[in-house]
């Protein structure tokens, strides 16, 4: 599941989501990365890589709470982070699509 979502790296040449690292810092919100680096791109790519640590992150969790290394408190808590990110996403994704067919249908 997760593999699937490493192809959004297509978008960006320069960027590579199938190298990321849980450990890997990046900048704690949209606004801070838009302020330190300016473009629209940038700031969208730093979303999409946070939700693919999130999604990593529960995938690991509900592989730690299978083994019993983690409680159950722990799985739920990142599994429903997922899940809001998840959802976030999607939204996400309708805006750009309805702004798009929006764009299309103007007269030039």
């Amino acid at each position: 599941m997760i593999n699937t979502v490493n192809n959004i790296s297509s978008l960006s040449v320069t960027r590579d989501l199938a190298g990321v690292d849980l450990g890997k810092t990046t900048p704690s919100s949209a606004a801070e990365s838009a302020a330190s680096d300016g473009s629209f791109a940038s700031v969208l790519s730093n979303v999409a890589n946070g939700a693919v640590n999130t999604l990593k992150n529960a995938e690991s969790m509900s592989f730690a709470g299978i083994k019993g290394t983690a409680t159950t408190r722990e799985v739920v808590d990142a599994v429903m982070q997922a899940q809001q990110t998840l959802q976030t996403a999607i939204a996400i994704r309708d805006k750009v699509v309805s702004s798009f067919l929006e764009v299309t249908k103007m007269q030039m």
